[in-house]
């Protein structure tokens, strides 16, 4: 695949043999992010698990302290009170029964994430189809199913994000933007790894982190050494 001149002056900022420490790494990916949007800063991980069984799965959330850099529009499932909370918290939007043809017949999207109250979750289960494949599913482990709607809401737009294990055994996080200062960027990252490592199933055997790689969006990876977490 021929890159172009942009990514192969990026390129020579870092060397592709080296493994770097995380403060390294997102120095070399903050200055290679020439790109004239605000690139997303992303990390990620080969674990050694095999998602296939239960019991090596990973999946949970965590708020970023300095957030993500990308505006957050929430739609949460709730009535009555719980609705009213949803509201007063900030969500974009809030319905039941009669956003599922909207979202099923028509294809509305205009959010980046769901949150459901648990009594809602029959009605949302019919979305599974759709809300499944795009990642949008609400999921008590990643808090998003929960009767305090407010706090739920809340911490997304804050800069809460979900990390999982894909079918290739791999996490993909993003942990901020370019225009974030490098302790910024470290701070999101530190954050992320500690609440990776925490996860860890207790099934896991051998090297649990395999390879890490840092990134922005037009940008070379850049290898991270998985001896230093």
């Amino acid at each position: 695949m021929k890159r172009g001149k942009r990514y192969q002056e990026a390129a020579k900022l870092r060397d592709k043999t080296n493994l770097y420490d995380a403060p390294e790494a997102v120095a070399i990916v903050k200055k290679a992010a020439s790109a004239k949007f605000d690139e997303t800063i992303e990390a990620h991980f080969k674990m050694g698990l095999d998602g296939r069984h239960a019991d090596q799965q990973i999946r949970g959330a965590v708020v970023l302290p300095n957030g993500t850099g990308k505006k957050v529009r929430v739609l949460v499932f709730a009535k009555g009170d719980k609705a009213e909370e949803a509201v007063a918290a900030g969500a974009e939007f809030v319905g039941a029964e009669e956003l599922i043809p909207k979202i099923q017949n028509e294809g509305w999207f205009e959010f980046d994430k769901v949150v459901a109250t648990p009594n809602m979750m029959s009605v949302v289960g019919r979305l599974g189809r759709v809300l499944g494949p795009k990642g949008l599913m609400p999921n008590p482990k990643a808090g998003t199913v929960t009767m305090d709607v407010a706090k739920a809401v809340q911490d997304l737009k804050a800069g809460k994000i979900e990390y999982r294990l894909d079918k290739t055994n791999i996490i993909h996080v993003p942990i901020g933007k370019a225009s974030f200062t490098e302790e910024q960027l470290n701070e999101n990252f530190q954050t992320l790894i500690d609440a990776i490592i925490k996860a860890k199933p207790a099934a896991a055997k051998g090297q649990y982190i395999r390879s890490a790689t840092l990134t922005s969006t037009m940008g070379p990876g850049v290898k991270l050494n998985p001896a230093r977490f």
